[in-house]
């Protein structure tokens, strides 16, 4: 019985053991136009055994690549595509920049920093004015997400005069609903309110404490 530990090492799992032994007897042959025909079907294999690299961009591409990394980049044959090297299929992808600020005011996000400075930058007395106060209705929509009343205008003037010192001043006030409990349980009473028959029973008190009408059985002579 052959083990698994007395076998070479399985390069891509994903294709089986018997993928990698027809790469290693396409690597005996000797005859050129045999062996490339050989590797034509082993591709059209690894393309049925993996179907999902279909959806994958120019994903024939990558069946020759996983080729000749099963191959050990020893193979031989005539390629559509670039031949790879060990380096550059082994090579890892450069790091991502990561922005390293820190907002001043981490409460409020860094986006407002950016408009703030984008307000600070405008000429326009009128724009300027229309900045600051859409940067006030944030401030004070921000607030109203954390806490259950809205916060004092006066709050949201001295910190934007500490924030843009004492650059950027809002006349009108913001208008922002407060969030209140009430709010939340009249819409969850209004989602599942039940069929219009259930509300109207419980609407006059249920079935069993309305009277019954009685009607007598009228006679005819």
């Amino acid at each position: 019985m052959e083990y698994n530990t007395t076998r070479n090492h399985l390069v891509m799992k994903e294709y089986g053991r018997h993928v990698q032994k027809m790469v290693s007897h396409i690597l005996s042959i000797e005859e050129k136009e045999r062996r490339q025909k050989n590797a034509q079907a082993v591709i059209e294999l690894m393309g049925f055994l993996n179907p999902q690299l279909k959806n994958v961009e120019d994903y024939r591409h990558k069946l020759w690549d996983h080729l000749f990394l099963i191959a050990d980049f020893n193979l031989e044959v005539e390629s559509p595509y670039p031949i790879p090297t060990r380096e550059s299929l082994q090579a890892k992808p450069a790091p991502l920049p990561y922005p390293k600020r820190h907002p001043r005011y981490s409460h409020l996000g860094k986006h407002l920093e950016l408009i703030v400075q984008k307000a600070l930058a405008e000429e326009n007395e009128e724009k300027r004015s229309g900045f600051a106060h859409i940067i006030a209705y944030y401030m004070k929509l921000a607030y109203n997400t954390w806490h259950k009343e809205l916060i004092p205008d006066e709050s949201i003037r001295s910190e934007l005069n500490a924030i843009t010192q004492g650059q950027l001043a809002f006349t009108s006030t913001p208008y922002v609903r407060a969030y209140r409990e009430q709010d939340d349980q009249f819409m969850k009473r209004s989602k599942g309110g039940g069929s219009f028959q259930q509300r109207n029973r419980n609407n006059n008190g249920g079935s069993k404490n309305r009277p019954q009408q009685k009607f007598g059985k009228k006679r005819f002579k």
